[in-house]
């Protein structure tokens, strides 16, 4: 299984739930905008995944559920019960549909307007702010006072949302300005994991 990753995006996610789940794994750095890259992934995004299958799979989303689901040993998924899926299934689909996307209008601003000067693009990251906190709040919400995302206990959607909470460091108000986020964002920054998978990106 070899997962393919650009530093910075929510390909790490996966990459700490690969660590988590203790499943053999290879990771390649890969260059979005390459030719190569493009013939593994038409789309020219991360993550991709290739587990043997004709072609990788893509999205990050299933991809973590995958990842929990293979190596079900690591309690990383839903609970056992139909309430208890809903629940991860909603919470998943939260932050690909709604945490992930808020971000989009401040990191391509282009994608969101006809219009590309400088100054145009600029009200675009600054209309991204209003729902980047929403969602913000909302993660913080879920969270509580239980140090996870998902029914108090660590799971895929932990990783998840702690790759793209570091994005808000480049917002008005970050992840440190809430209540629980931010001693989860705290804690998930220490675990060795995730020190690990943040520390061999870079290189």
């Amino acid at each position: 299984m070899k997962l393919y990753f650009a530093p910075g995006t929510c390909a790490l996610a996966c990459w700490i739930a690969l660590e988590w789940s203790g499943a053999d794994y290879d990771v390649e750095k890969v260059d979005l905008r390459s030719e190569s890259y493009r013939k593994i992934n038409p789309l020219g995004t991360v993550p991709a995944i290739d587990i043997g299958g004709p072609r990788p799979m893509t999205q990050a989303g299933a991809i973590l559920s995958y990842i929990a689901e293979l190596n079900s040993q690591s309690n990383l998924g839903a609970e056992p019960g139909l309430e208890a899926r809903f629940e991860f299934n909603e919470t998943m689909n939260f932050l690909t549909g709604d945490f992930h996307p808020a971000f989009w209008p401040y990191f391509v601003p282009q994608r969101f307007t006809t219009k590309s000067d400088a100054e145009s693009l600029a009200a675009v990251r600054t209309a991204s702010h209003a729902r980047v906190e929403r969602v913000l709040e909302h993660v913080d919400g879920l969270i509580c006072n239980t140090g996870h995302v998902y029914r108090g206990k660590r799971s895929v959607a932990d990783a998840y949302t702690f790759v793209m909470a570091q994005w808000s460091e480049k917002f008005p108000k970050s992840w440190r300005a809430y209540g629980n986020l931010a001693p989860f964002m705290e804690k998930m920054s220490s675990d060795p994991a995730v020190k690990r998978v943040l520390e061999r990106s870079k290189a």
